[in-house]
């Protein structure tokens, strides 16, 4: 029972204890019958009344008959269940479909269908089918909502059959499941240009061999479909084989996202916490700039990327961005925070190249951390923080108006050392936010490209 599709499944066979499990499975009132029997079959055998002796077999074979039957059509039902959509989002729905198919040669009795789904989700479904026929399905569905993101089991599926009479019921389990990845919220963010510069942030795309002449082309040995115009009859009558000129590869801007996920710079937890304001601004960058056909990166405060991206991350605006968004938020959906306390080992990754823009999203920053992060500027074409004071945070906006003292030393380093560095407080909208940074880039920016003072 996969998610997103249909895989159809039966109950295991245990013919071991199957005497056992159907005897089981009666009801009070199979029990009932069949102690009436036995007391019937006792007095009978005691005062010798043969007609009382045919009662007590009646009543003691009846519920023995229904839970051999049922023992045996309880094999004969197929169920399955899809998953609509199998990804979504923090609050928002999804729909979960449910068949049930009767594959024997005869009619089922009353069936209880019920699934098994995380409290998180919602109540467990529980639905009364009627009699199915020979051949026949039922379809039925449900929703589940979680305003927790992560990853959400649901099943086994279970079936409780019992007979026409009440007298015996039976419960089978499936053995499949299916998980619903519930993500980050994302917030569709305006096209605005954080940054002026060419190597970080643009619409543009660098060219990596940028030749001065035809003493400089490095021409490479013809392939089948190469343009004869481009062909280097120089390197051709050097060689002695057909060479063209090597074209130029454009090289694809660049943009790293960094979430602080240490434990020691979050404070709360639940859905409107400023971890969890702070995983979905990441998520709605990171889906913003695939889109604008940037190459993008996931780093954590660990050092950790996302499993599967390239050397250079996920390339955007290409037939594999949605596999990528969709890699990258199933990332997020589980990730929690780390035991670490320094940036270090972010900084070790980002020492590695040149990062084009450099998104970040830190919890609080004590003064070395500051100057940690002031250091990673000098890897970045173009660098962009947002900082949330977990105090301000975990009190009500009305208590505490602005950011603490503490917090705007801290962004005051990051402006010093060339970072765009925007305070989150709380109840801000991430397009809100990504809107004043650019202008906050635009105020600190001359026409010539200098600083200008605040």
């Amino acid at each position: 029972m996969d998610a997103g599709g249909t895989d159809r499944s039966e109950a295991d066979r245990g013919e071991g204890g199957g005497v056992r499990t159907a005897l089981a499975g009666l009801t009070t009132r199979g029990r009932s019958f069949l102690a009436a029997g036995i007391a019937a079959a006792v007095c009978a055998y005691v005062l010798g009344q043969s007609d009382l002796l045919r009662v007590g077999l009646l009543l003691g074979a009846l519920p023995l008959v229904c839970a051999a039957v049922l023992h045996r059509t309880r094999y004969r039902v197929a169920g399955s269940r899809r998953l609509s959509p199998g990804r979504v989002p923090a609050g928002s729905e999804a729909r979960v479909h449910l068949r049930v198919d009767n594959v024997s040669r005869l009619p089922t009795g009353l069936l209880m269908l019920q699934d098994r789904v995380p409290y998180v989700l919602g109540p467990r479904p529980r639905f009364v089918l009627d009699r199915v026929e020979p051949g026949g399905r039922r379809e039925v569905s449900y929703r589940v909502r979680s305003d927790l993101r992560g990853r959400y089991p649901l099943g086994p599926l279970q079936l409780r059959l019992t007979d026409p009479f009440g007298l015996c019921e039976l419960t089978r389990s499936f053995s499949t499941y299916d998980t619903l990845t519930v993500i980050p919220r994302v917030e569709a963010l305006p096209p605005v240009r954080l940054s002026g510069e060419a190597k970080g942030y643009g619409e543009g795309r660098q060219r990596s061999l940028a030749l001065a002449g035809d003493d400089d082309v490095i021409p490479r040995g013809y392939r089948y479909g190469d343009d004869l115009r481009r062909v280097h009859w120089r390197s051709t009558a050097r060689y002695g084989e057909l060479m063209v000129r090597r074209e130029e590869q454009p090289q694809r801007a660049r943009c790293t996202v960094l979430l602080d996920t240490r434990v020691v710079s979050f404070e709360g937890a639940g859905p409107d916490s400023a971890f969890e304001w702070a995983v979905s601004g990441a998520a709605s960058v990171l889906v913003h700039m695939l889109e604008r056909g940037f190459s993008v990166r996931l780093l954590t405060d660990t050092g950790n990327t996302v499993p599967g991206e390239g050397a250079e991350g996920f390339a955007g605006a290409s037939q594999g961005t949605a596999d990528a968004a969709g890699l990258m938020m199933d990332t997020l959906a589980v990730i929690d925070h780390s035991d670490g306390t320094t940036l270090s080992r972010a900084y070790d990754v980002l020492r590695g190249g040149n990062e084009g823009l450099l998104v970040a999203f830190f919890g609080d920053l004590d003064e070395e951390q500051a100057a940690v992060v002031a250091r990673m500027r000098q890897r970045s074409g173009g660098a962009l923080a947002f900082v949330l004071d977990s105090e301000t945070w975990a009190r009500e906006p009305a208590d505490v108006p602005g950011p603490s003292d503490g917090s705007e030393e801290r962004l005051r380093m990051l402006r010093e050392s060339g970072w765009t560095a925007v305070a989150v407080p709380r109840g801000a909208t991430m397009e809100e936010l990504w809107r004043l940074a650019d202008h906050e880039r635009t105020t600190l920016t001359t026409p010539t490209g200098g600083k200008g003072t605040r």
